[in-house]
């Protein structure tokens, strides 16, 4: 009996508090599921409906907010994944001497996203420090004549960033599994004639691909949703998906809450399946190793 009591126990004494955020969490959730049907008895509305689901996702700025947050995630994850997984075998090839090389690329990890949109937009802009730099070598005629490389459709600035942080991400993740990888087989494909790509493509990249995977998962949602990122340095037109449900969220108009619910219900289920494939990854790198 007390050994029951005692495996209760540590659950018992979190119990108020895990009502709590649970409460919070799961009755934010639910009421944003509602408000998205309709249900939304503060401003009159009070009827179950698919109407403004139908009318968000068919709607012209939702598939380009959708097509460009697609945009932004896909090309930052590739980006980042291929700069990274080629950073981590660099540095497993590096000797044990060079540890101050090691660490120095972890930086960025800690370095706040705000700080890193920050340095973009002081360095990156029309009239930033890398535009005058180029201007006073006589490079550029103008500073105007520098690219706009922030609040841009391309979202370049927007990918800058989350290739600062991504980068040295998925080479931590990828450098961690290639240092435990035998090198016997190394040696023998040494052996046999292989030179050092061939080690690289058929040995390191396939035994590293499921902590690969599970890692540009990880940058992708987060690129994905984020939202302080596209809305300091994201164009005015198109929006990502987190910046234009905030608008649509915070306008004086309460019958825009509904349809901000609905993105952010959307934004949630392409989480929710992103953590899906993160588990999936993860069960299948663990049934590998």
């Amino acid at each position: 009996m007390w050994k029951k009591r005692s495996l209760w126990e540590p659950y018992l004494l979190l119990l108020p508090a895990l009502v709590v955020l649970g409460g919070l969490f799961l009755g934010g959730v639910v009421l944003g599921v509602l408000q998205s049907f309709g249900y939304f008895p503060l401003i009159g509305l009070n009827n179950f409906t698919f109407e403004y689901y139908t009318e968000m996702l068919s709607s012209p700025e939702f598939l380009d907010a959708l097509g460009y947050s697609l945009y932004i995630s896909v090309v930052s994850s590739v980006l980042a994944a291929v700069i990274g997984v080629f950073l981590a075998y660099q540095l497993a090839k590096l000797p044990k001497k060079h540890t101050l090389v090691k660490l120095i690329y972890k930086l960025p990890i800690v370095v706040p996203h705000i700080i890193a949109t920050l340095l973009v937009f002081l360095f990156f802009t029309q009239s930033g420090l890398l535009s005058r730099i180029l201007y006073n070598l006589g490079i550029i005629e103008q500073i105007e004549s520098f690219p706009a490389l922030v609040f841009d459709k391309k979202g370049i600035g927007i990918i800058l960033v989350y290739l600062w942080k991504e980068i040295p991400f998925i080479a931590l993740i990828t450098y961690t599994v290639l240092k435990h990888i035998n090198t016997s087989f190394e040696e023998v494909a040494a052996n046999l004639g292989a030179n050092s790509r061939q080690i690289f493509w058929h040995i390191y990249l396939p035994l590293s691909l499921p902590s690969i995977g599970s890692a540009v998962i990880i940058v992708f949602a987060f690129s994905f949703g984020a939202f302080e990122i596209p809305f300091l340095l994201g164009p005015t037109y198109p929006k990502t998906l987190p910046v234009m449900a905030y608008q649509r969220y915070i306008s004086s108009d309460l019958m825009q809450r509904p349809y901000a619910m609905v993105i952010a219900v959307v934004l949630t289920v392409i989480c929710v399946g992103l953590i899906y494939l993160y588990k999936k990854s993860v069960d299948l790198m663990l049934r590998y190793n």
